[in-house]
């Protein structure tokens, strides 16, 4: 069995996916509704301090109705939906323009820009900059600076000493106004600036984290290779040397020749493999041999795997073709390609070669039966498999009973080995039927005047 030959249940790519699911929010349910309990406990207290503790007198009944509304909201809210639940971006936005809107209410009552707690307008708009897309950010920075605009000429007066009235000058209220715009604005900014780093950051991290992985599995990969060479070669012996006892057995026009020298030789093929796999240095980081035409390179991946009922044939874009190095990478990287659309092919595979001056593209497209979309979210994932090796659909003779489940590591072999030359790999689901994989080389990566030196080592 070869690694090769599960890569159409494990690829798919970005073109033949159906658009992804949009991605669930950044903000919590639960986060926000703790932060507006937070809010009303502290209005409430402000309530209690300024009218009980001070005796300022101020629409009391008026105040604790707009404190009472948002409190009501966060109990339905939490009765509705878990806490757990991420809001989407235009959900979080209505949630903020709300708070920023009972802020309003509760300043228009309490002398407007003139009470100190005007500052908090500044706390939706960072909360939107720090977890939400900039056009909401700047839909709620745009609804606080009206909200300010307003209540800086249309108030009630400031709660003060029932002997007289508190009125700060036109030029003090001026500057208020300008200073809260302001903090929205930096602050808002701020945030953002704080935020974006952050996931920058952590995607790096992330990434960092995915290609240690990934080298780690490759590094297994290598030795459990080796140590399959080392127990099968002794197998593999046997049964070529049965084979070849059986051949010389068997009358000269009998029809089962030709099936025990195939046995052989495919046998033969098998210990070549091995003997290849158990030289990792060689087999996956050999150093690059001399150059040759692509199409050259082409076929002569390809010729292992011309069977007697798949066709393979190469296509060539018109003119000279460039020349390439041969490295392990694009050989066995090709290799695996070529293998697995010839499995799952119904009749022909065609390998289809183009380049410009900007890249150099190889194609490889078979009449099968297409990509499994239930695997498209686990491309470049190994033992990821849905389809059984043998091509039952194309040979109904053969024994169901002998369909065998691949390792499902072809096209975390494949994309490994090619994006290690510099490329990247695609795949995706033609409409007129079967499957295309896509290898894609910038100019000079694989074709260049010197040897290329590999994306990363194992």
């Amino acid at each position: 069995m070869t690694v090769a030959s599960e890569i159409r249940s494990e690829s798919a790519a970005p073109v033949a996916r159906a658009l992804p699911a949009k991605p669930p929010g950044r903000v919590r349910l639960g986060t926000l509704n703790n932060l507006r309990w937070l809010a009303v406990a502290g209005q409430t207290a402000a309530l209690v301090v300024v009218h009980v503790l001070l005796g300022y007198p101020l629409p009391l009944l008026y105040c604790a109705a707009a404190i009472g509304v948002s409190a009501l909201l966060n109990i339905a809210l939490a009765a509705i939906f878990p806490a757990a639940r991420r809001l989407t971006g235009r959900e979080a936005t209505a949630y903020l323009a709300y708070d920023i809107l009972q802020l309003a209410v509760l300043l228009y009552l309490t002398g407007g820009i003139e009470n100190p707690f005007a500052l908090l307008f500044l706390a939706p708009v960072v909360i939107s900059a720090a977890t939400l897309e900039l056009h909401y950010t700047l839909l709620l920075a745009g609804w606080s600076f009206a909200a300010i605009s307003f209540l800086a000429r249309f108030h009630m007066p400031l709660p003060w000493t029932p002997a007289g009235a508190f009125h700060l000058p036109q030029l003090y209220q001026f500057g208020i106004w300008i200073s809260l715009v302001l903090g929205i604005g930096f602050t808002s900014i701020y945030a953002r600036r704080i935020a974006g780093e952050a996931q920058r950051m952590s995607a790096a991290l992330s990434a960092t984290q995915l290609a240690l992985a990934r080298e780690h599995r490759l590094a297994a990969l290598g030795a459990l290779a080796a140590a399959a060479a080392h127990e099968l070669g002794s197998p593999l012996g046997t049964i070529a040397v049965v084979a070849r006892e059986l051949e010389r057995e068997l009358p000269k026009d009998s029809p089962h020749g030709e099936d025990f020298r195939l046995l052989r030789a495919e046998a033969e093929r098998c210990r070549a493999i091995l003997a290849r796999l158990s030289e990792p240095e060689e087999a996956v980081r050999g150093a690059a041999q001399p150059q040759m035409p692509l199409g050259a390179l082409l076929d002569d991946i390809a010729a292992p795997h011309r069977g007697l009922d798949v066709e393979i044939t190469i296509d060539m874009q018109p003119g000279a073709p460039p020349k390439v190095w041969r490295t392990p990478e694009v050989l066995h990287g090709l290799g695996n390609l070529i293998e697995n659309a010839a499995d799952f092919a119904a009749h022909a595979v065609k390998v289809r070669a183009h380049w410009d001056d900007a890249a150099l593209t190889v194609d490889v497209m078979d009449d099968g039966p297409g990509f499994a979309p239930e695997i498209f979210e686990k491309i470049g994932e190994p033992y990821v498999t849905s389809r059984p090796r043998w091509r039952a659909y194309t040979n109904p003779d053969r024994d169901p009973g002998a369909e065998l489940e691949g390792m499902g590591l072809g096209f975390f072999i494949a994309k490994t080995l090619i994006e290690r030359a510099g490329g990247t790999l695609t795949a995706h689901n033609p409409a007129e039927g079967g499957a295309i994989v896509r290898a894609r080389w910038p100019r000079g990566a694989i074709d260049g005047d010197a040897p290329p030196e590999l994306a990363f080592g194992l």
